[in-house]
């Protein structure tokens, strides 16, 4: 008798699971590869956000652009949590940042901040300017930068950091807290407990945190507000290599109070 062509049931779960193993081992690189791509494009994009802060004060005898988005016309316009999404992306367009980086929208995000598609955020922006760059006070520890020749050594001295704020917003500045060990405003940590932060000489980097403490009350921040204990942490006193390394590279004109 003639055999007919075709697979068995034992040769076709033979292949299934060929592919099942297949799958395992190049799922995982396939997603380190998706996450390095972000990775690079999140960089890539504060990168050109802090080329385009340069030029502007490039253009404007080295004076910074205003970093405060509460007070006036400043690098973007100030967008409340009522906002729709096609608002907020106008208070970018607005901005006086907006023509220094090639009226390109999408370099204002990063590519792995999730809240563009949770409708309890509805956030747009990823990133925000430091107080110390010509932005929001963080009380009477430091007096902030107005020009270019204010900011000493500007390739240690940050501008752009990855803000996440629960509210649905990013209101004023990124500040930080120097008269005590603490915190005011939380970092996003969108790539596997890492952030991009974009320097004052027009560079960017991702930057790995340390403290569990920081990294644990970033991470209620992004995903669970409700869990969220608020504005400003104390973490523990042996706790301190992340808050240093923000505190060292805050820009600014000089300090009046404590630096770490």
């Amino acid at each position: 008798m003639k055999r007919k062509c075709g697979f068995t049931l034992i040769e076709l779960l033979v292949v299934i699971a060929i592919i099942a193993v297949l799958m395992g081992i190049l799922m995982p690189a396939l997603r380190a590869v998706r996450d390095q791509a972000k990775r690079t494009h999140c960089v890539t994009n504060c990168r050109t956000l802090s080329t385009g802060w340069l030029m502007y004060a490039e253009d404007n005898d080295n004076k910074i652009v205003n970093g405060h988005t509460n007070t006036g016309v400043s690098w973007v316009d100030r967008a409340d949590a009522s906002f729709t999404l096609e608002q907020k992306k106008q208070t970018i367009r607005d901005g006086l940042l907006y023509k220094y980086v090639g009226k390109e929208i999408n370099v204002y995000r990063c590519p792995s901040d999730y809240r563009l598609q949770d409708a309890a955020f509805n956030t747009f922006r990823s990133f925000s300017i430091a107080g110390g760059a010509n932005g929001e006070s963080n009380g009477s520890t430091t007096i902030a930068a107005k020009s270019l020749l204010d900011i000493k050594r500007p390739g240690e001295k940050y501008v752009f950091v990855e803000d996440i704020d629960p509210r649905g917003y990013n209101i004023g500045s990124w500040i930080m807290r120097f008269n005590s060990i603490g915190w005011i405003d939380p970092l996003a940590m969108w790539h596997n407990e890492r952030s991009t932060i974009g320097f004052a000489d027009g560079h960017a980097e991702m930057h790995k945190w340390e403290n569990k403490s920081f990294i644990d009350w970033g991470k209620k921040a992004m995903y669970s507000t409700e869990n969220w204990p608020g504005f400003g942490m104390q973490h523990p006193a042996d706790e301190t290599e992340d808050i240093r390394y923000m505190a060292k590279g805050y820009p600014h004109k000089r300090f009046t109070g404590k630096l770490y």
